[in-house]
C-alpha cells in the first residue's frame, strides 16, 4: 500500500508552477533574435501577363540600378545582383546586425512568343520591373481559293 500525502490544495501548486514557467521562459523568448526575411539567393518574383507583355516584378530592396545584371542567352533570361558589403567607418562597430544584402540569381525560360529585342527593365522603390513584350501576331490574310 502506498501512502500519498497532499500538500494542501492541488490547484495552488499547478497555478504556482504555471507562473514559474511563464516567468522563466518569457525572458528567454524576448532575448531571441528577430528573424528578417532571408531569401538565401532567391529573390521573390511576381509574374503577370497582359495582352501584349509578361511582367516580372523582382523584390530586391536596398540595391542600386547598377547592381543588377540582366542577361539573355538563347532562351534563358537571367536576373542577378551581387552581394553588397557595407563598409563601416573605423570608429564604428556593430552592436546588432540583423540584415545584410545578399546576392541572388533567378533564371527563366523564355517562350518563342517573346520579342527579345523589346525587353525592358526599370528599378523603382526596391522592385525591379522587367517587361517582356510579346511578338505581334502575324495577321493571316483571308484568301479565296479558286476551284478548277
Amino acid at each position: 500500500m502506498t501512502n500519498v500525502k497532499s500538500n494542501g490544495v492541488p490547484f495552488e501548486r499547478t497555478l504556482t508552477s504555471l507562473f514559474d514557467d511563464f516567468f522563466t521562459e518569457v525572458p528567454a523568448l524576448l532575448k531571441t533574435e528577430v528573424k528578417q526575411p532571408n531569401y538565401r539567393g532567391h529573390a521573390p518574383v511576381n509574374i503577370s501577363e497582359t495582352d501584349d507583355a509578361y511582367l516580372l516584378d523582382v523584390v530586391a530592396p536596398g540595391y542600386e540600378k547598377g547592381d543588377f545584371k540582366i542577361n539573355l542567352e538563347k532562351n534563358i533570361l537571367s536576373i542577378s545582383a551581387e552581394q553588397k558589403t557595407e563598409e563601416n567607418a573605423e570608429n564604428n562597430k556593430n552592436l546588432r546586425k540583423e540584415f545584410q544584402l545578399r546576392g541572388f540569381k533567378r533564371t527563366f525560360t523564355i517562350d518563342h512568343t517573346i520579342d527579345t529585342e523589346r525587353i525592358e527593365a526599370k528599378y523603382v522603390n526596391g522592385i525591379l520591373n522587367v517587361s517582356l513584350s510579346k511578338k505581334e501576331k502575324e495577321k493571316t490574310a483571308s484568301k479565296d481559293i479558286e476551284i478548277q
